[in-house]
């Protein structure tokens, strides 16, 4: 997609990704959860973060709420803003693991496109992605509703809310697929930790039980 931004150049630096790599001693992926409000999406990350700062690497959260305290604040929940939240997120969790950060992001996602969008994003600059699918029944996270947010969706008081009034579009193969109510929290964290192992982003750890 071609920018508004016109008269600019892109600047090279003097450090290759792979020279920052091997400097750091990791390696920069984006970790990306997808699912529906009260999912667990955040709560995993929140765990998968602190687990992976505790052996030494670089982690970094990008949370849908707190995203939208700051960089995406003008943005609402229409269609195109849900598009444009994501087109932003996917460019800053790119730039987190450019830096050999182990991006992780957790955002509603709703649109199968948008999602593909920023895995195309990350695949063009040969950037690790990997979509993590935090799937539950509307029911379930329906009756955990922790911010009241179903709530209020189903009296009418918060429009296009999604998996009520708006549309929520499930992976069809995400990297990683977690039934966040058949499994806990150590669970999901030790299961991205395998994955991550196995595809050498990170090096092998022992157990969290």
């Amino acid at each position: 997609m071609t920018g508004a931004s016109t008269n600019i150049t892109w600047h090279d630096g003097h450090v290759t990704r792979e020279e920052r790599a091997a400097l750091l001693k990791q390696k920069g992926v984006t970790i990306w959860f997808t699912g529906l409000s009260a999912s667990g999406k955040s709560t995993v990350a929140s765990a998968l973060e602190q687990h992976l700062l505790h052996k030494g690497l670089n982690a970094y959260r990008l949370d849908g709420d707190n995203i939208r305290f700051g960089l995406n604040k003008n943005l609402g929940f229409s269609p195109e803003d849900r598009t444009e939240n994501i087109r932003r997120i996917a460019e800053v969790s790119k730039l987190f693991a450019d830096s050999a950060t182990i991006a992780i992001t957790s955002f509603i996602s709703p649109y199968a496109a948008d999602r593909d969008s920023a895995r195309k994003l990350h695949e063009e600059a040969g950037i690790p992605f990997v979509e993590v699918f935090a799937d539950v029944p509307v029911s379930v996270a329906e009756e955990r509703d922790p911010k009241g947010l179903y709530k209020k969706a189903r009296a009418g008081e918060i429009k296009e809310f999604t998996g009520i009034s708006a549309p929520y579009e499930a992976p069809e193969s995400p990297e990683i697929h977690i039934r966040t109510d058949l499994k806990s929290i150590a669970e999901a964290v030790e299961q991205i930790t395998a994955y991550l192992e196995e595809k050498q982003y990170i090096g092998v750890t022992e157990s969290l039980h």
